[in-house]
């Protein structure tokens, strides 16, 4: 079974077997290590299942970041706080065009008040996109009329990482290759590696095949153990993925 939090684990585990070190996106901007890997975590739902894996982590002694989204289903202060304890970044996961519903004004608003609660809970540095895939609004979009640096923000991946040099890997849709049914999750990368499983990028690991900086964007809502919890998200991705695909091809 793919992902499962053992499957989390033993990838980890591979990833620090082959000397590669951990940065949180803040340290990587602002001094990249040689050979380094950013776990960046979106938490859309489920904001426990992001709190495992910040336990898992701090375990093996690394760090990443965590992305929380200003809605019930993801904001959960006491999850945070925690995260925050171990030592992981956190970070401002907005969609304020898809909120305010592409109004430019209400959503850098909306934008900064979300941005001043989650700082009374954690320092932040950074912030990264919700791609709201059934949304006709790319939040990303807010940027073109304000300038995310006057708040004192030193990165978003989607602006500030060179895909070119650093390997994108990302788990949308339940895939590792969900390109094709992703809308919004995707990078123009210098890379073409095309991976089906977790296993397969365990591999890659293993045969010295993968460049030395990665950034992987996990979502730990879809990382279960539980066999019905499991096979749920399974049947939930397969079908947001239909949906996902057809909305692609309209809104060519």
């Amino acid at each position: 079974m793919d992902f499962t939090v053992k499957k989390y684990r033993e990838l980890l585990d591979t990833m620090i077997q082959c000397g590669y070190e951990f940065q949180t996106f803040e340290e990587f901007i602002i001094s990249h290590k040689k050979k380094v890997i950013i776990l960046r975590h979106d938490v859309d739902l489920r904001p426990y299942n992001s709190l495992r894996f910040a336990e898992i982590q701090h375990q093996k002694n690394i760090k990443g970041v965590y992305y929380f989204r200003a809605v019930p289903e993801s904001w959960d202060e006491n999850v945070i706080a925690n995260i925050k304890k171990f030592n992981h970044e956190i970070g401002y996961h907005y969609e304020n065009l898809t909120t305010t519903k592409g109004n430019m004004e209400a959503a850098f608003i909306d934008f900064k008040t979300n941005l001043e609660n989650l700082r009374k809970l954690a320092p932040v540095a950074t912030i990264c996109m919700h791609g709201s895939p059934l949304s006709k609004f790319d939040s990303k979009d807010i940027w073109k009329e304000n300038n995310y640096r006057s708040l004192e923000i030193i990165g978003e991946p989607y602006f500030d990482i060179d895909f070119n040099k650093v390997l994108y890997l990302t788990d949308t849709g339940r895939k590792w290759n969900g390109e094709k049914s992703s809308i919004r999750d995707f990078v123009n990368s210098g890379f073409d590696f095309d991976f089906s499983s977790t296993d397969d990028i365990i591999k890659a690991f293993q045969n010295n095949q993968l460049p030395d900086q990665i950034m992987f964007n996990f979502h730990p809502q879809r990382w279960n153990d539980n066999k019905l919890i499991w096979a749920k998200e399974l049947i939930v991705q397969k079908l947001k993925n239909q949906v996902k695909f057809i909305l692609k091809l309209l809104r060519k």
